[in-house]
């Protein structure tokens, strides 16, 4: 998984809004929006690859410092350019780890984030496990991942433009056509909305909600400790 993701890291920025029409960002601001009220001041986002979602949470939460944590160095190079370019490296500060086996304290952390990576993960149950133990009491945890859209007639759309057209155009301007293959495999074989949050009620978290974004292609969960 790590291999892969250094492989796609150079491209994987102008695909993800390539292949999404843009509407990723959309995604992203939604999903900052749902927990921005609660104004926390220390936010860990996991999986933040190159650094997306960590920019929209400090653009969001200008009193917020935030940590990425991600198993990709390469990914993570190119996020620390970003976060330079925006002179955010105050607030923002990004190391490889593993969302298995955080290393933050017990209830350290006021949000944990997760964009378009939960699905990646290999044990899902450890890893929410880990971000309940590391919120403290309150906390709020925010997944952004895409799913299969239960609609049958968007469902057969989309999966024919994610089974035909992304590992073909993918494949193109990264040269890495095995990954574009890999990802919307992933999507398909996720578990449904209504899984996910069952595992996240059994790692302990509370008011466990899901949100579906355009037509089902991607949902927000949230839940707190």
């Amino acid at each position: 998984m790590r291999s892969m993701f250094d492989r796609i890291a150079s491209s994987y920025d102008l695909l993800n809004h390539l292949l999404s029409l843009q509407i990723d960002r959309l995604w992203r601001r939604r999903a900052v929006r749902r927990v921005a009220a609660a104004k926390p001041s220390v936010v860990l986002d996991l999986a933040t690859g190159t650094g997306d979602l960590a920019i929209e949470l400090a653009d969001k939460l200008p009193t917020a410092t935030i940590r990425g944590v991600d198993l990709s160095p390469e990914m993570l190079a190119v996020a620390r350019k970003k976060i330079l370019a925006q002179g955010l490296q105050e607030r923002i500060t990004v190391e490889e780890g593993d969302a298995e086996a955080l290393t933050q304290e017990d209830a350290s952390v006021d949000l944990v984030t997760v964009g378009f990576g939960v699905r990646n993960f290999d044990r899902l149950d450890r890893c929410f496990e880990e971000m309940h133990r590391v919120l403290r009491v309150g906390g709020e945890v925010m997944i952004l991942e895409l799913s299969t859209p239960k609609n049958p007639f968007v469902r057969a759309l989309y999966t024919f433009y994610s089974k035909r057209f992304m590992p073909w155009f993918g494949g193109l301007i990264s040269g890495q056509r095995q990954a574009y293959h890999y990802l919307p495999a992933s999507v398909r074989a996720f578990d449904r909305p209504e899984r996910v949050l069952e595992r996240m009620q059994a790692a302990g978290f509370t008011e466990c909600r899901a949100e579906s974004l355009t037509f089902g292609i991607a949902y927000i969960y949230t839940a707190k400790r």
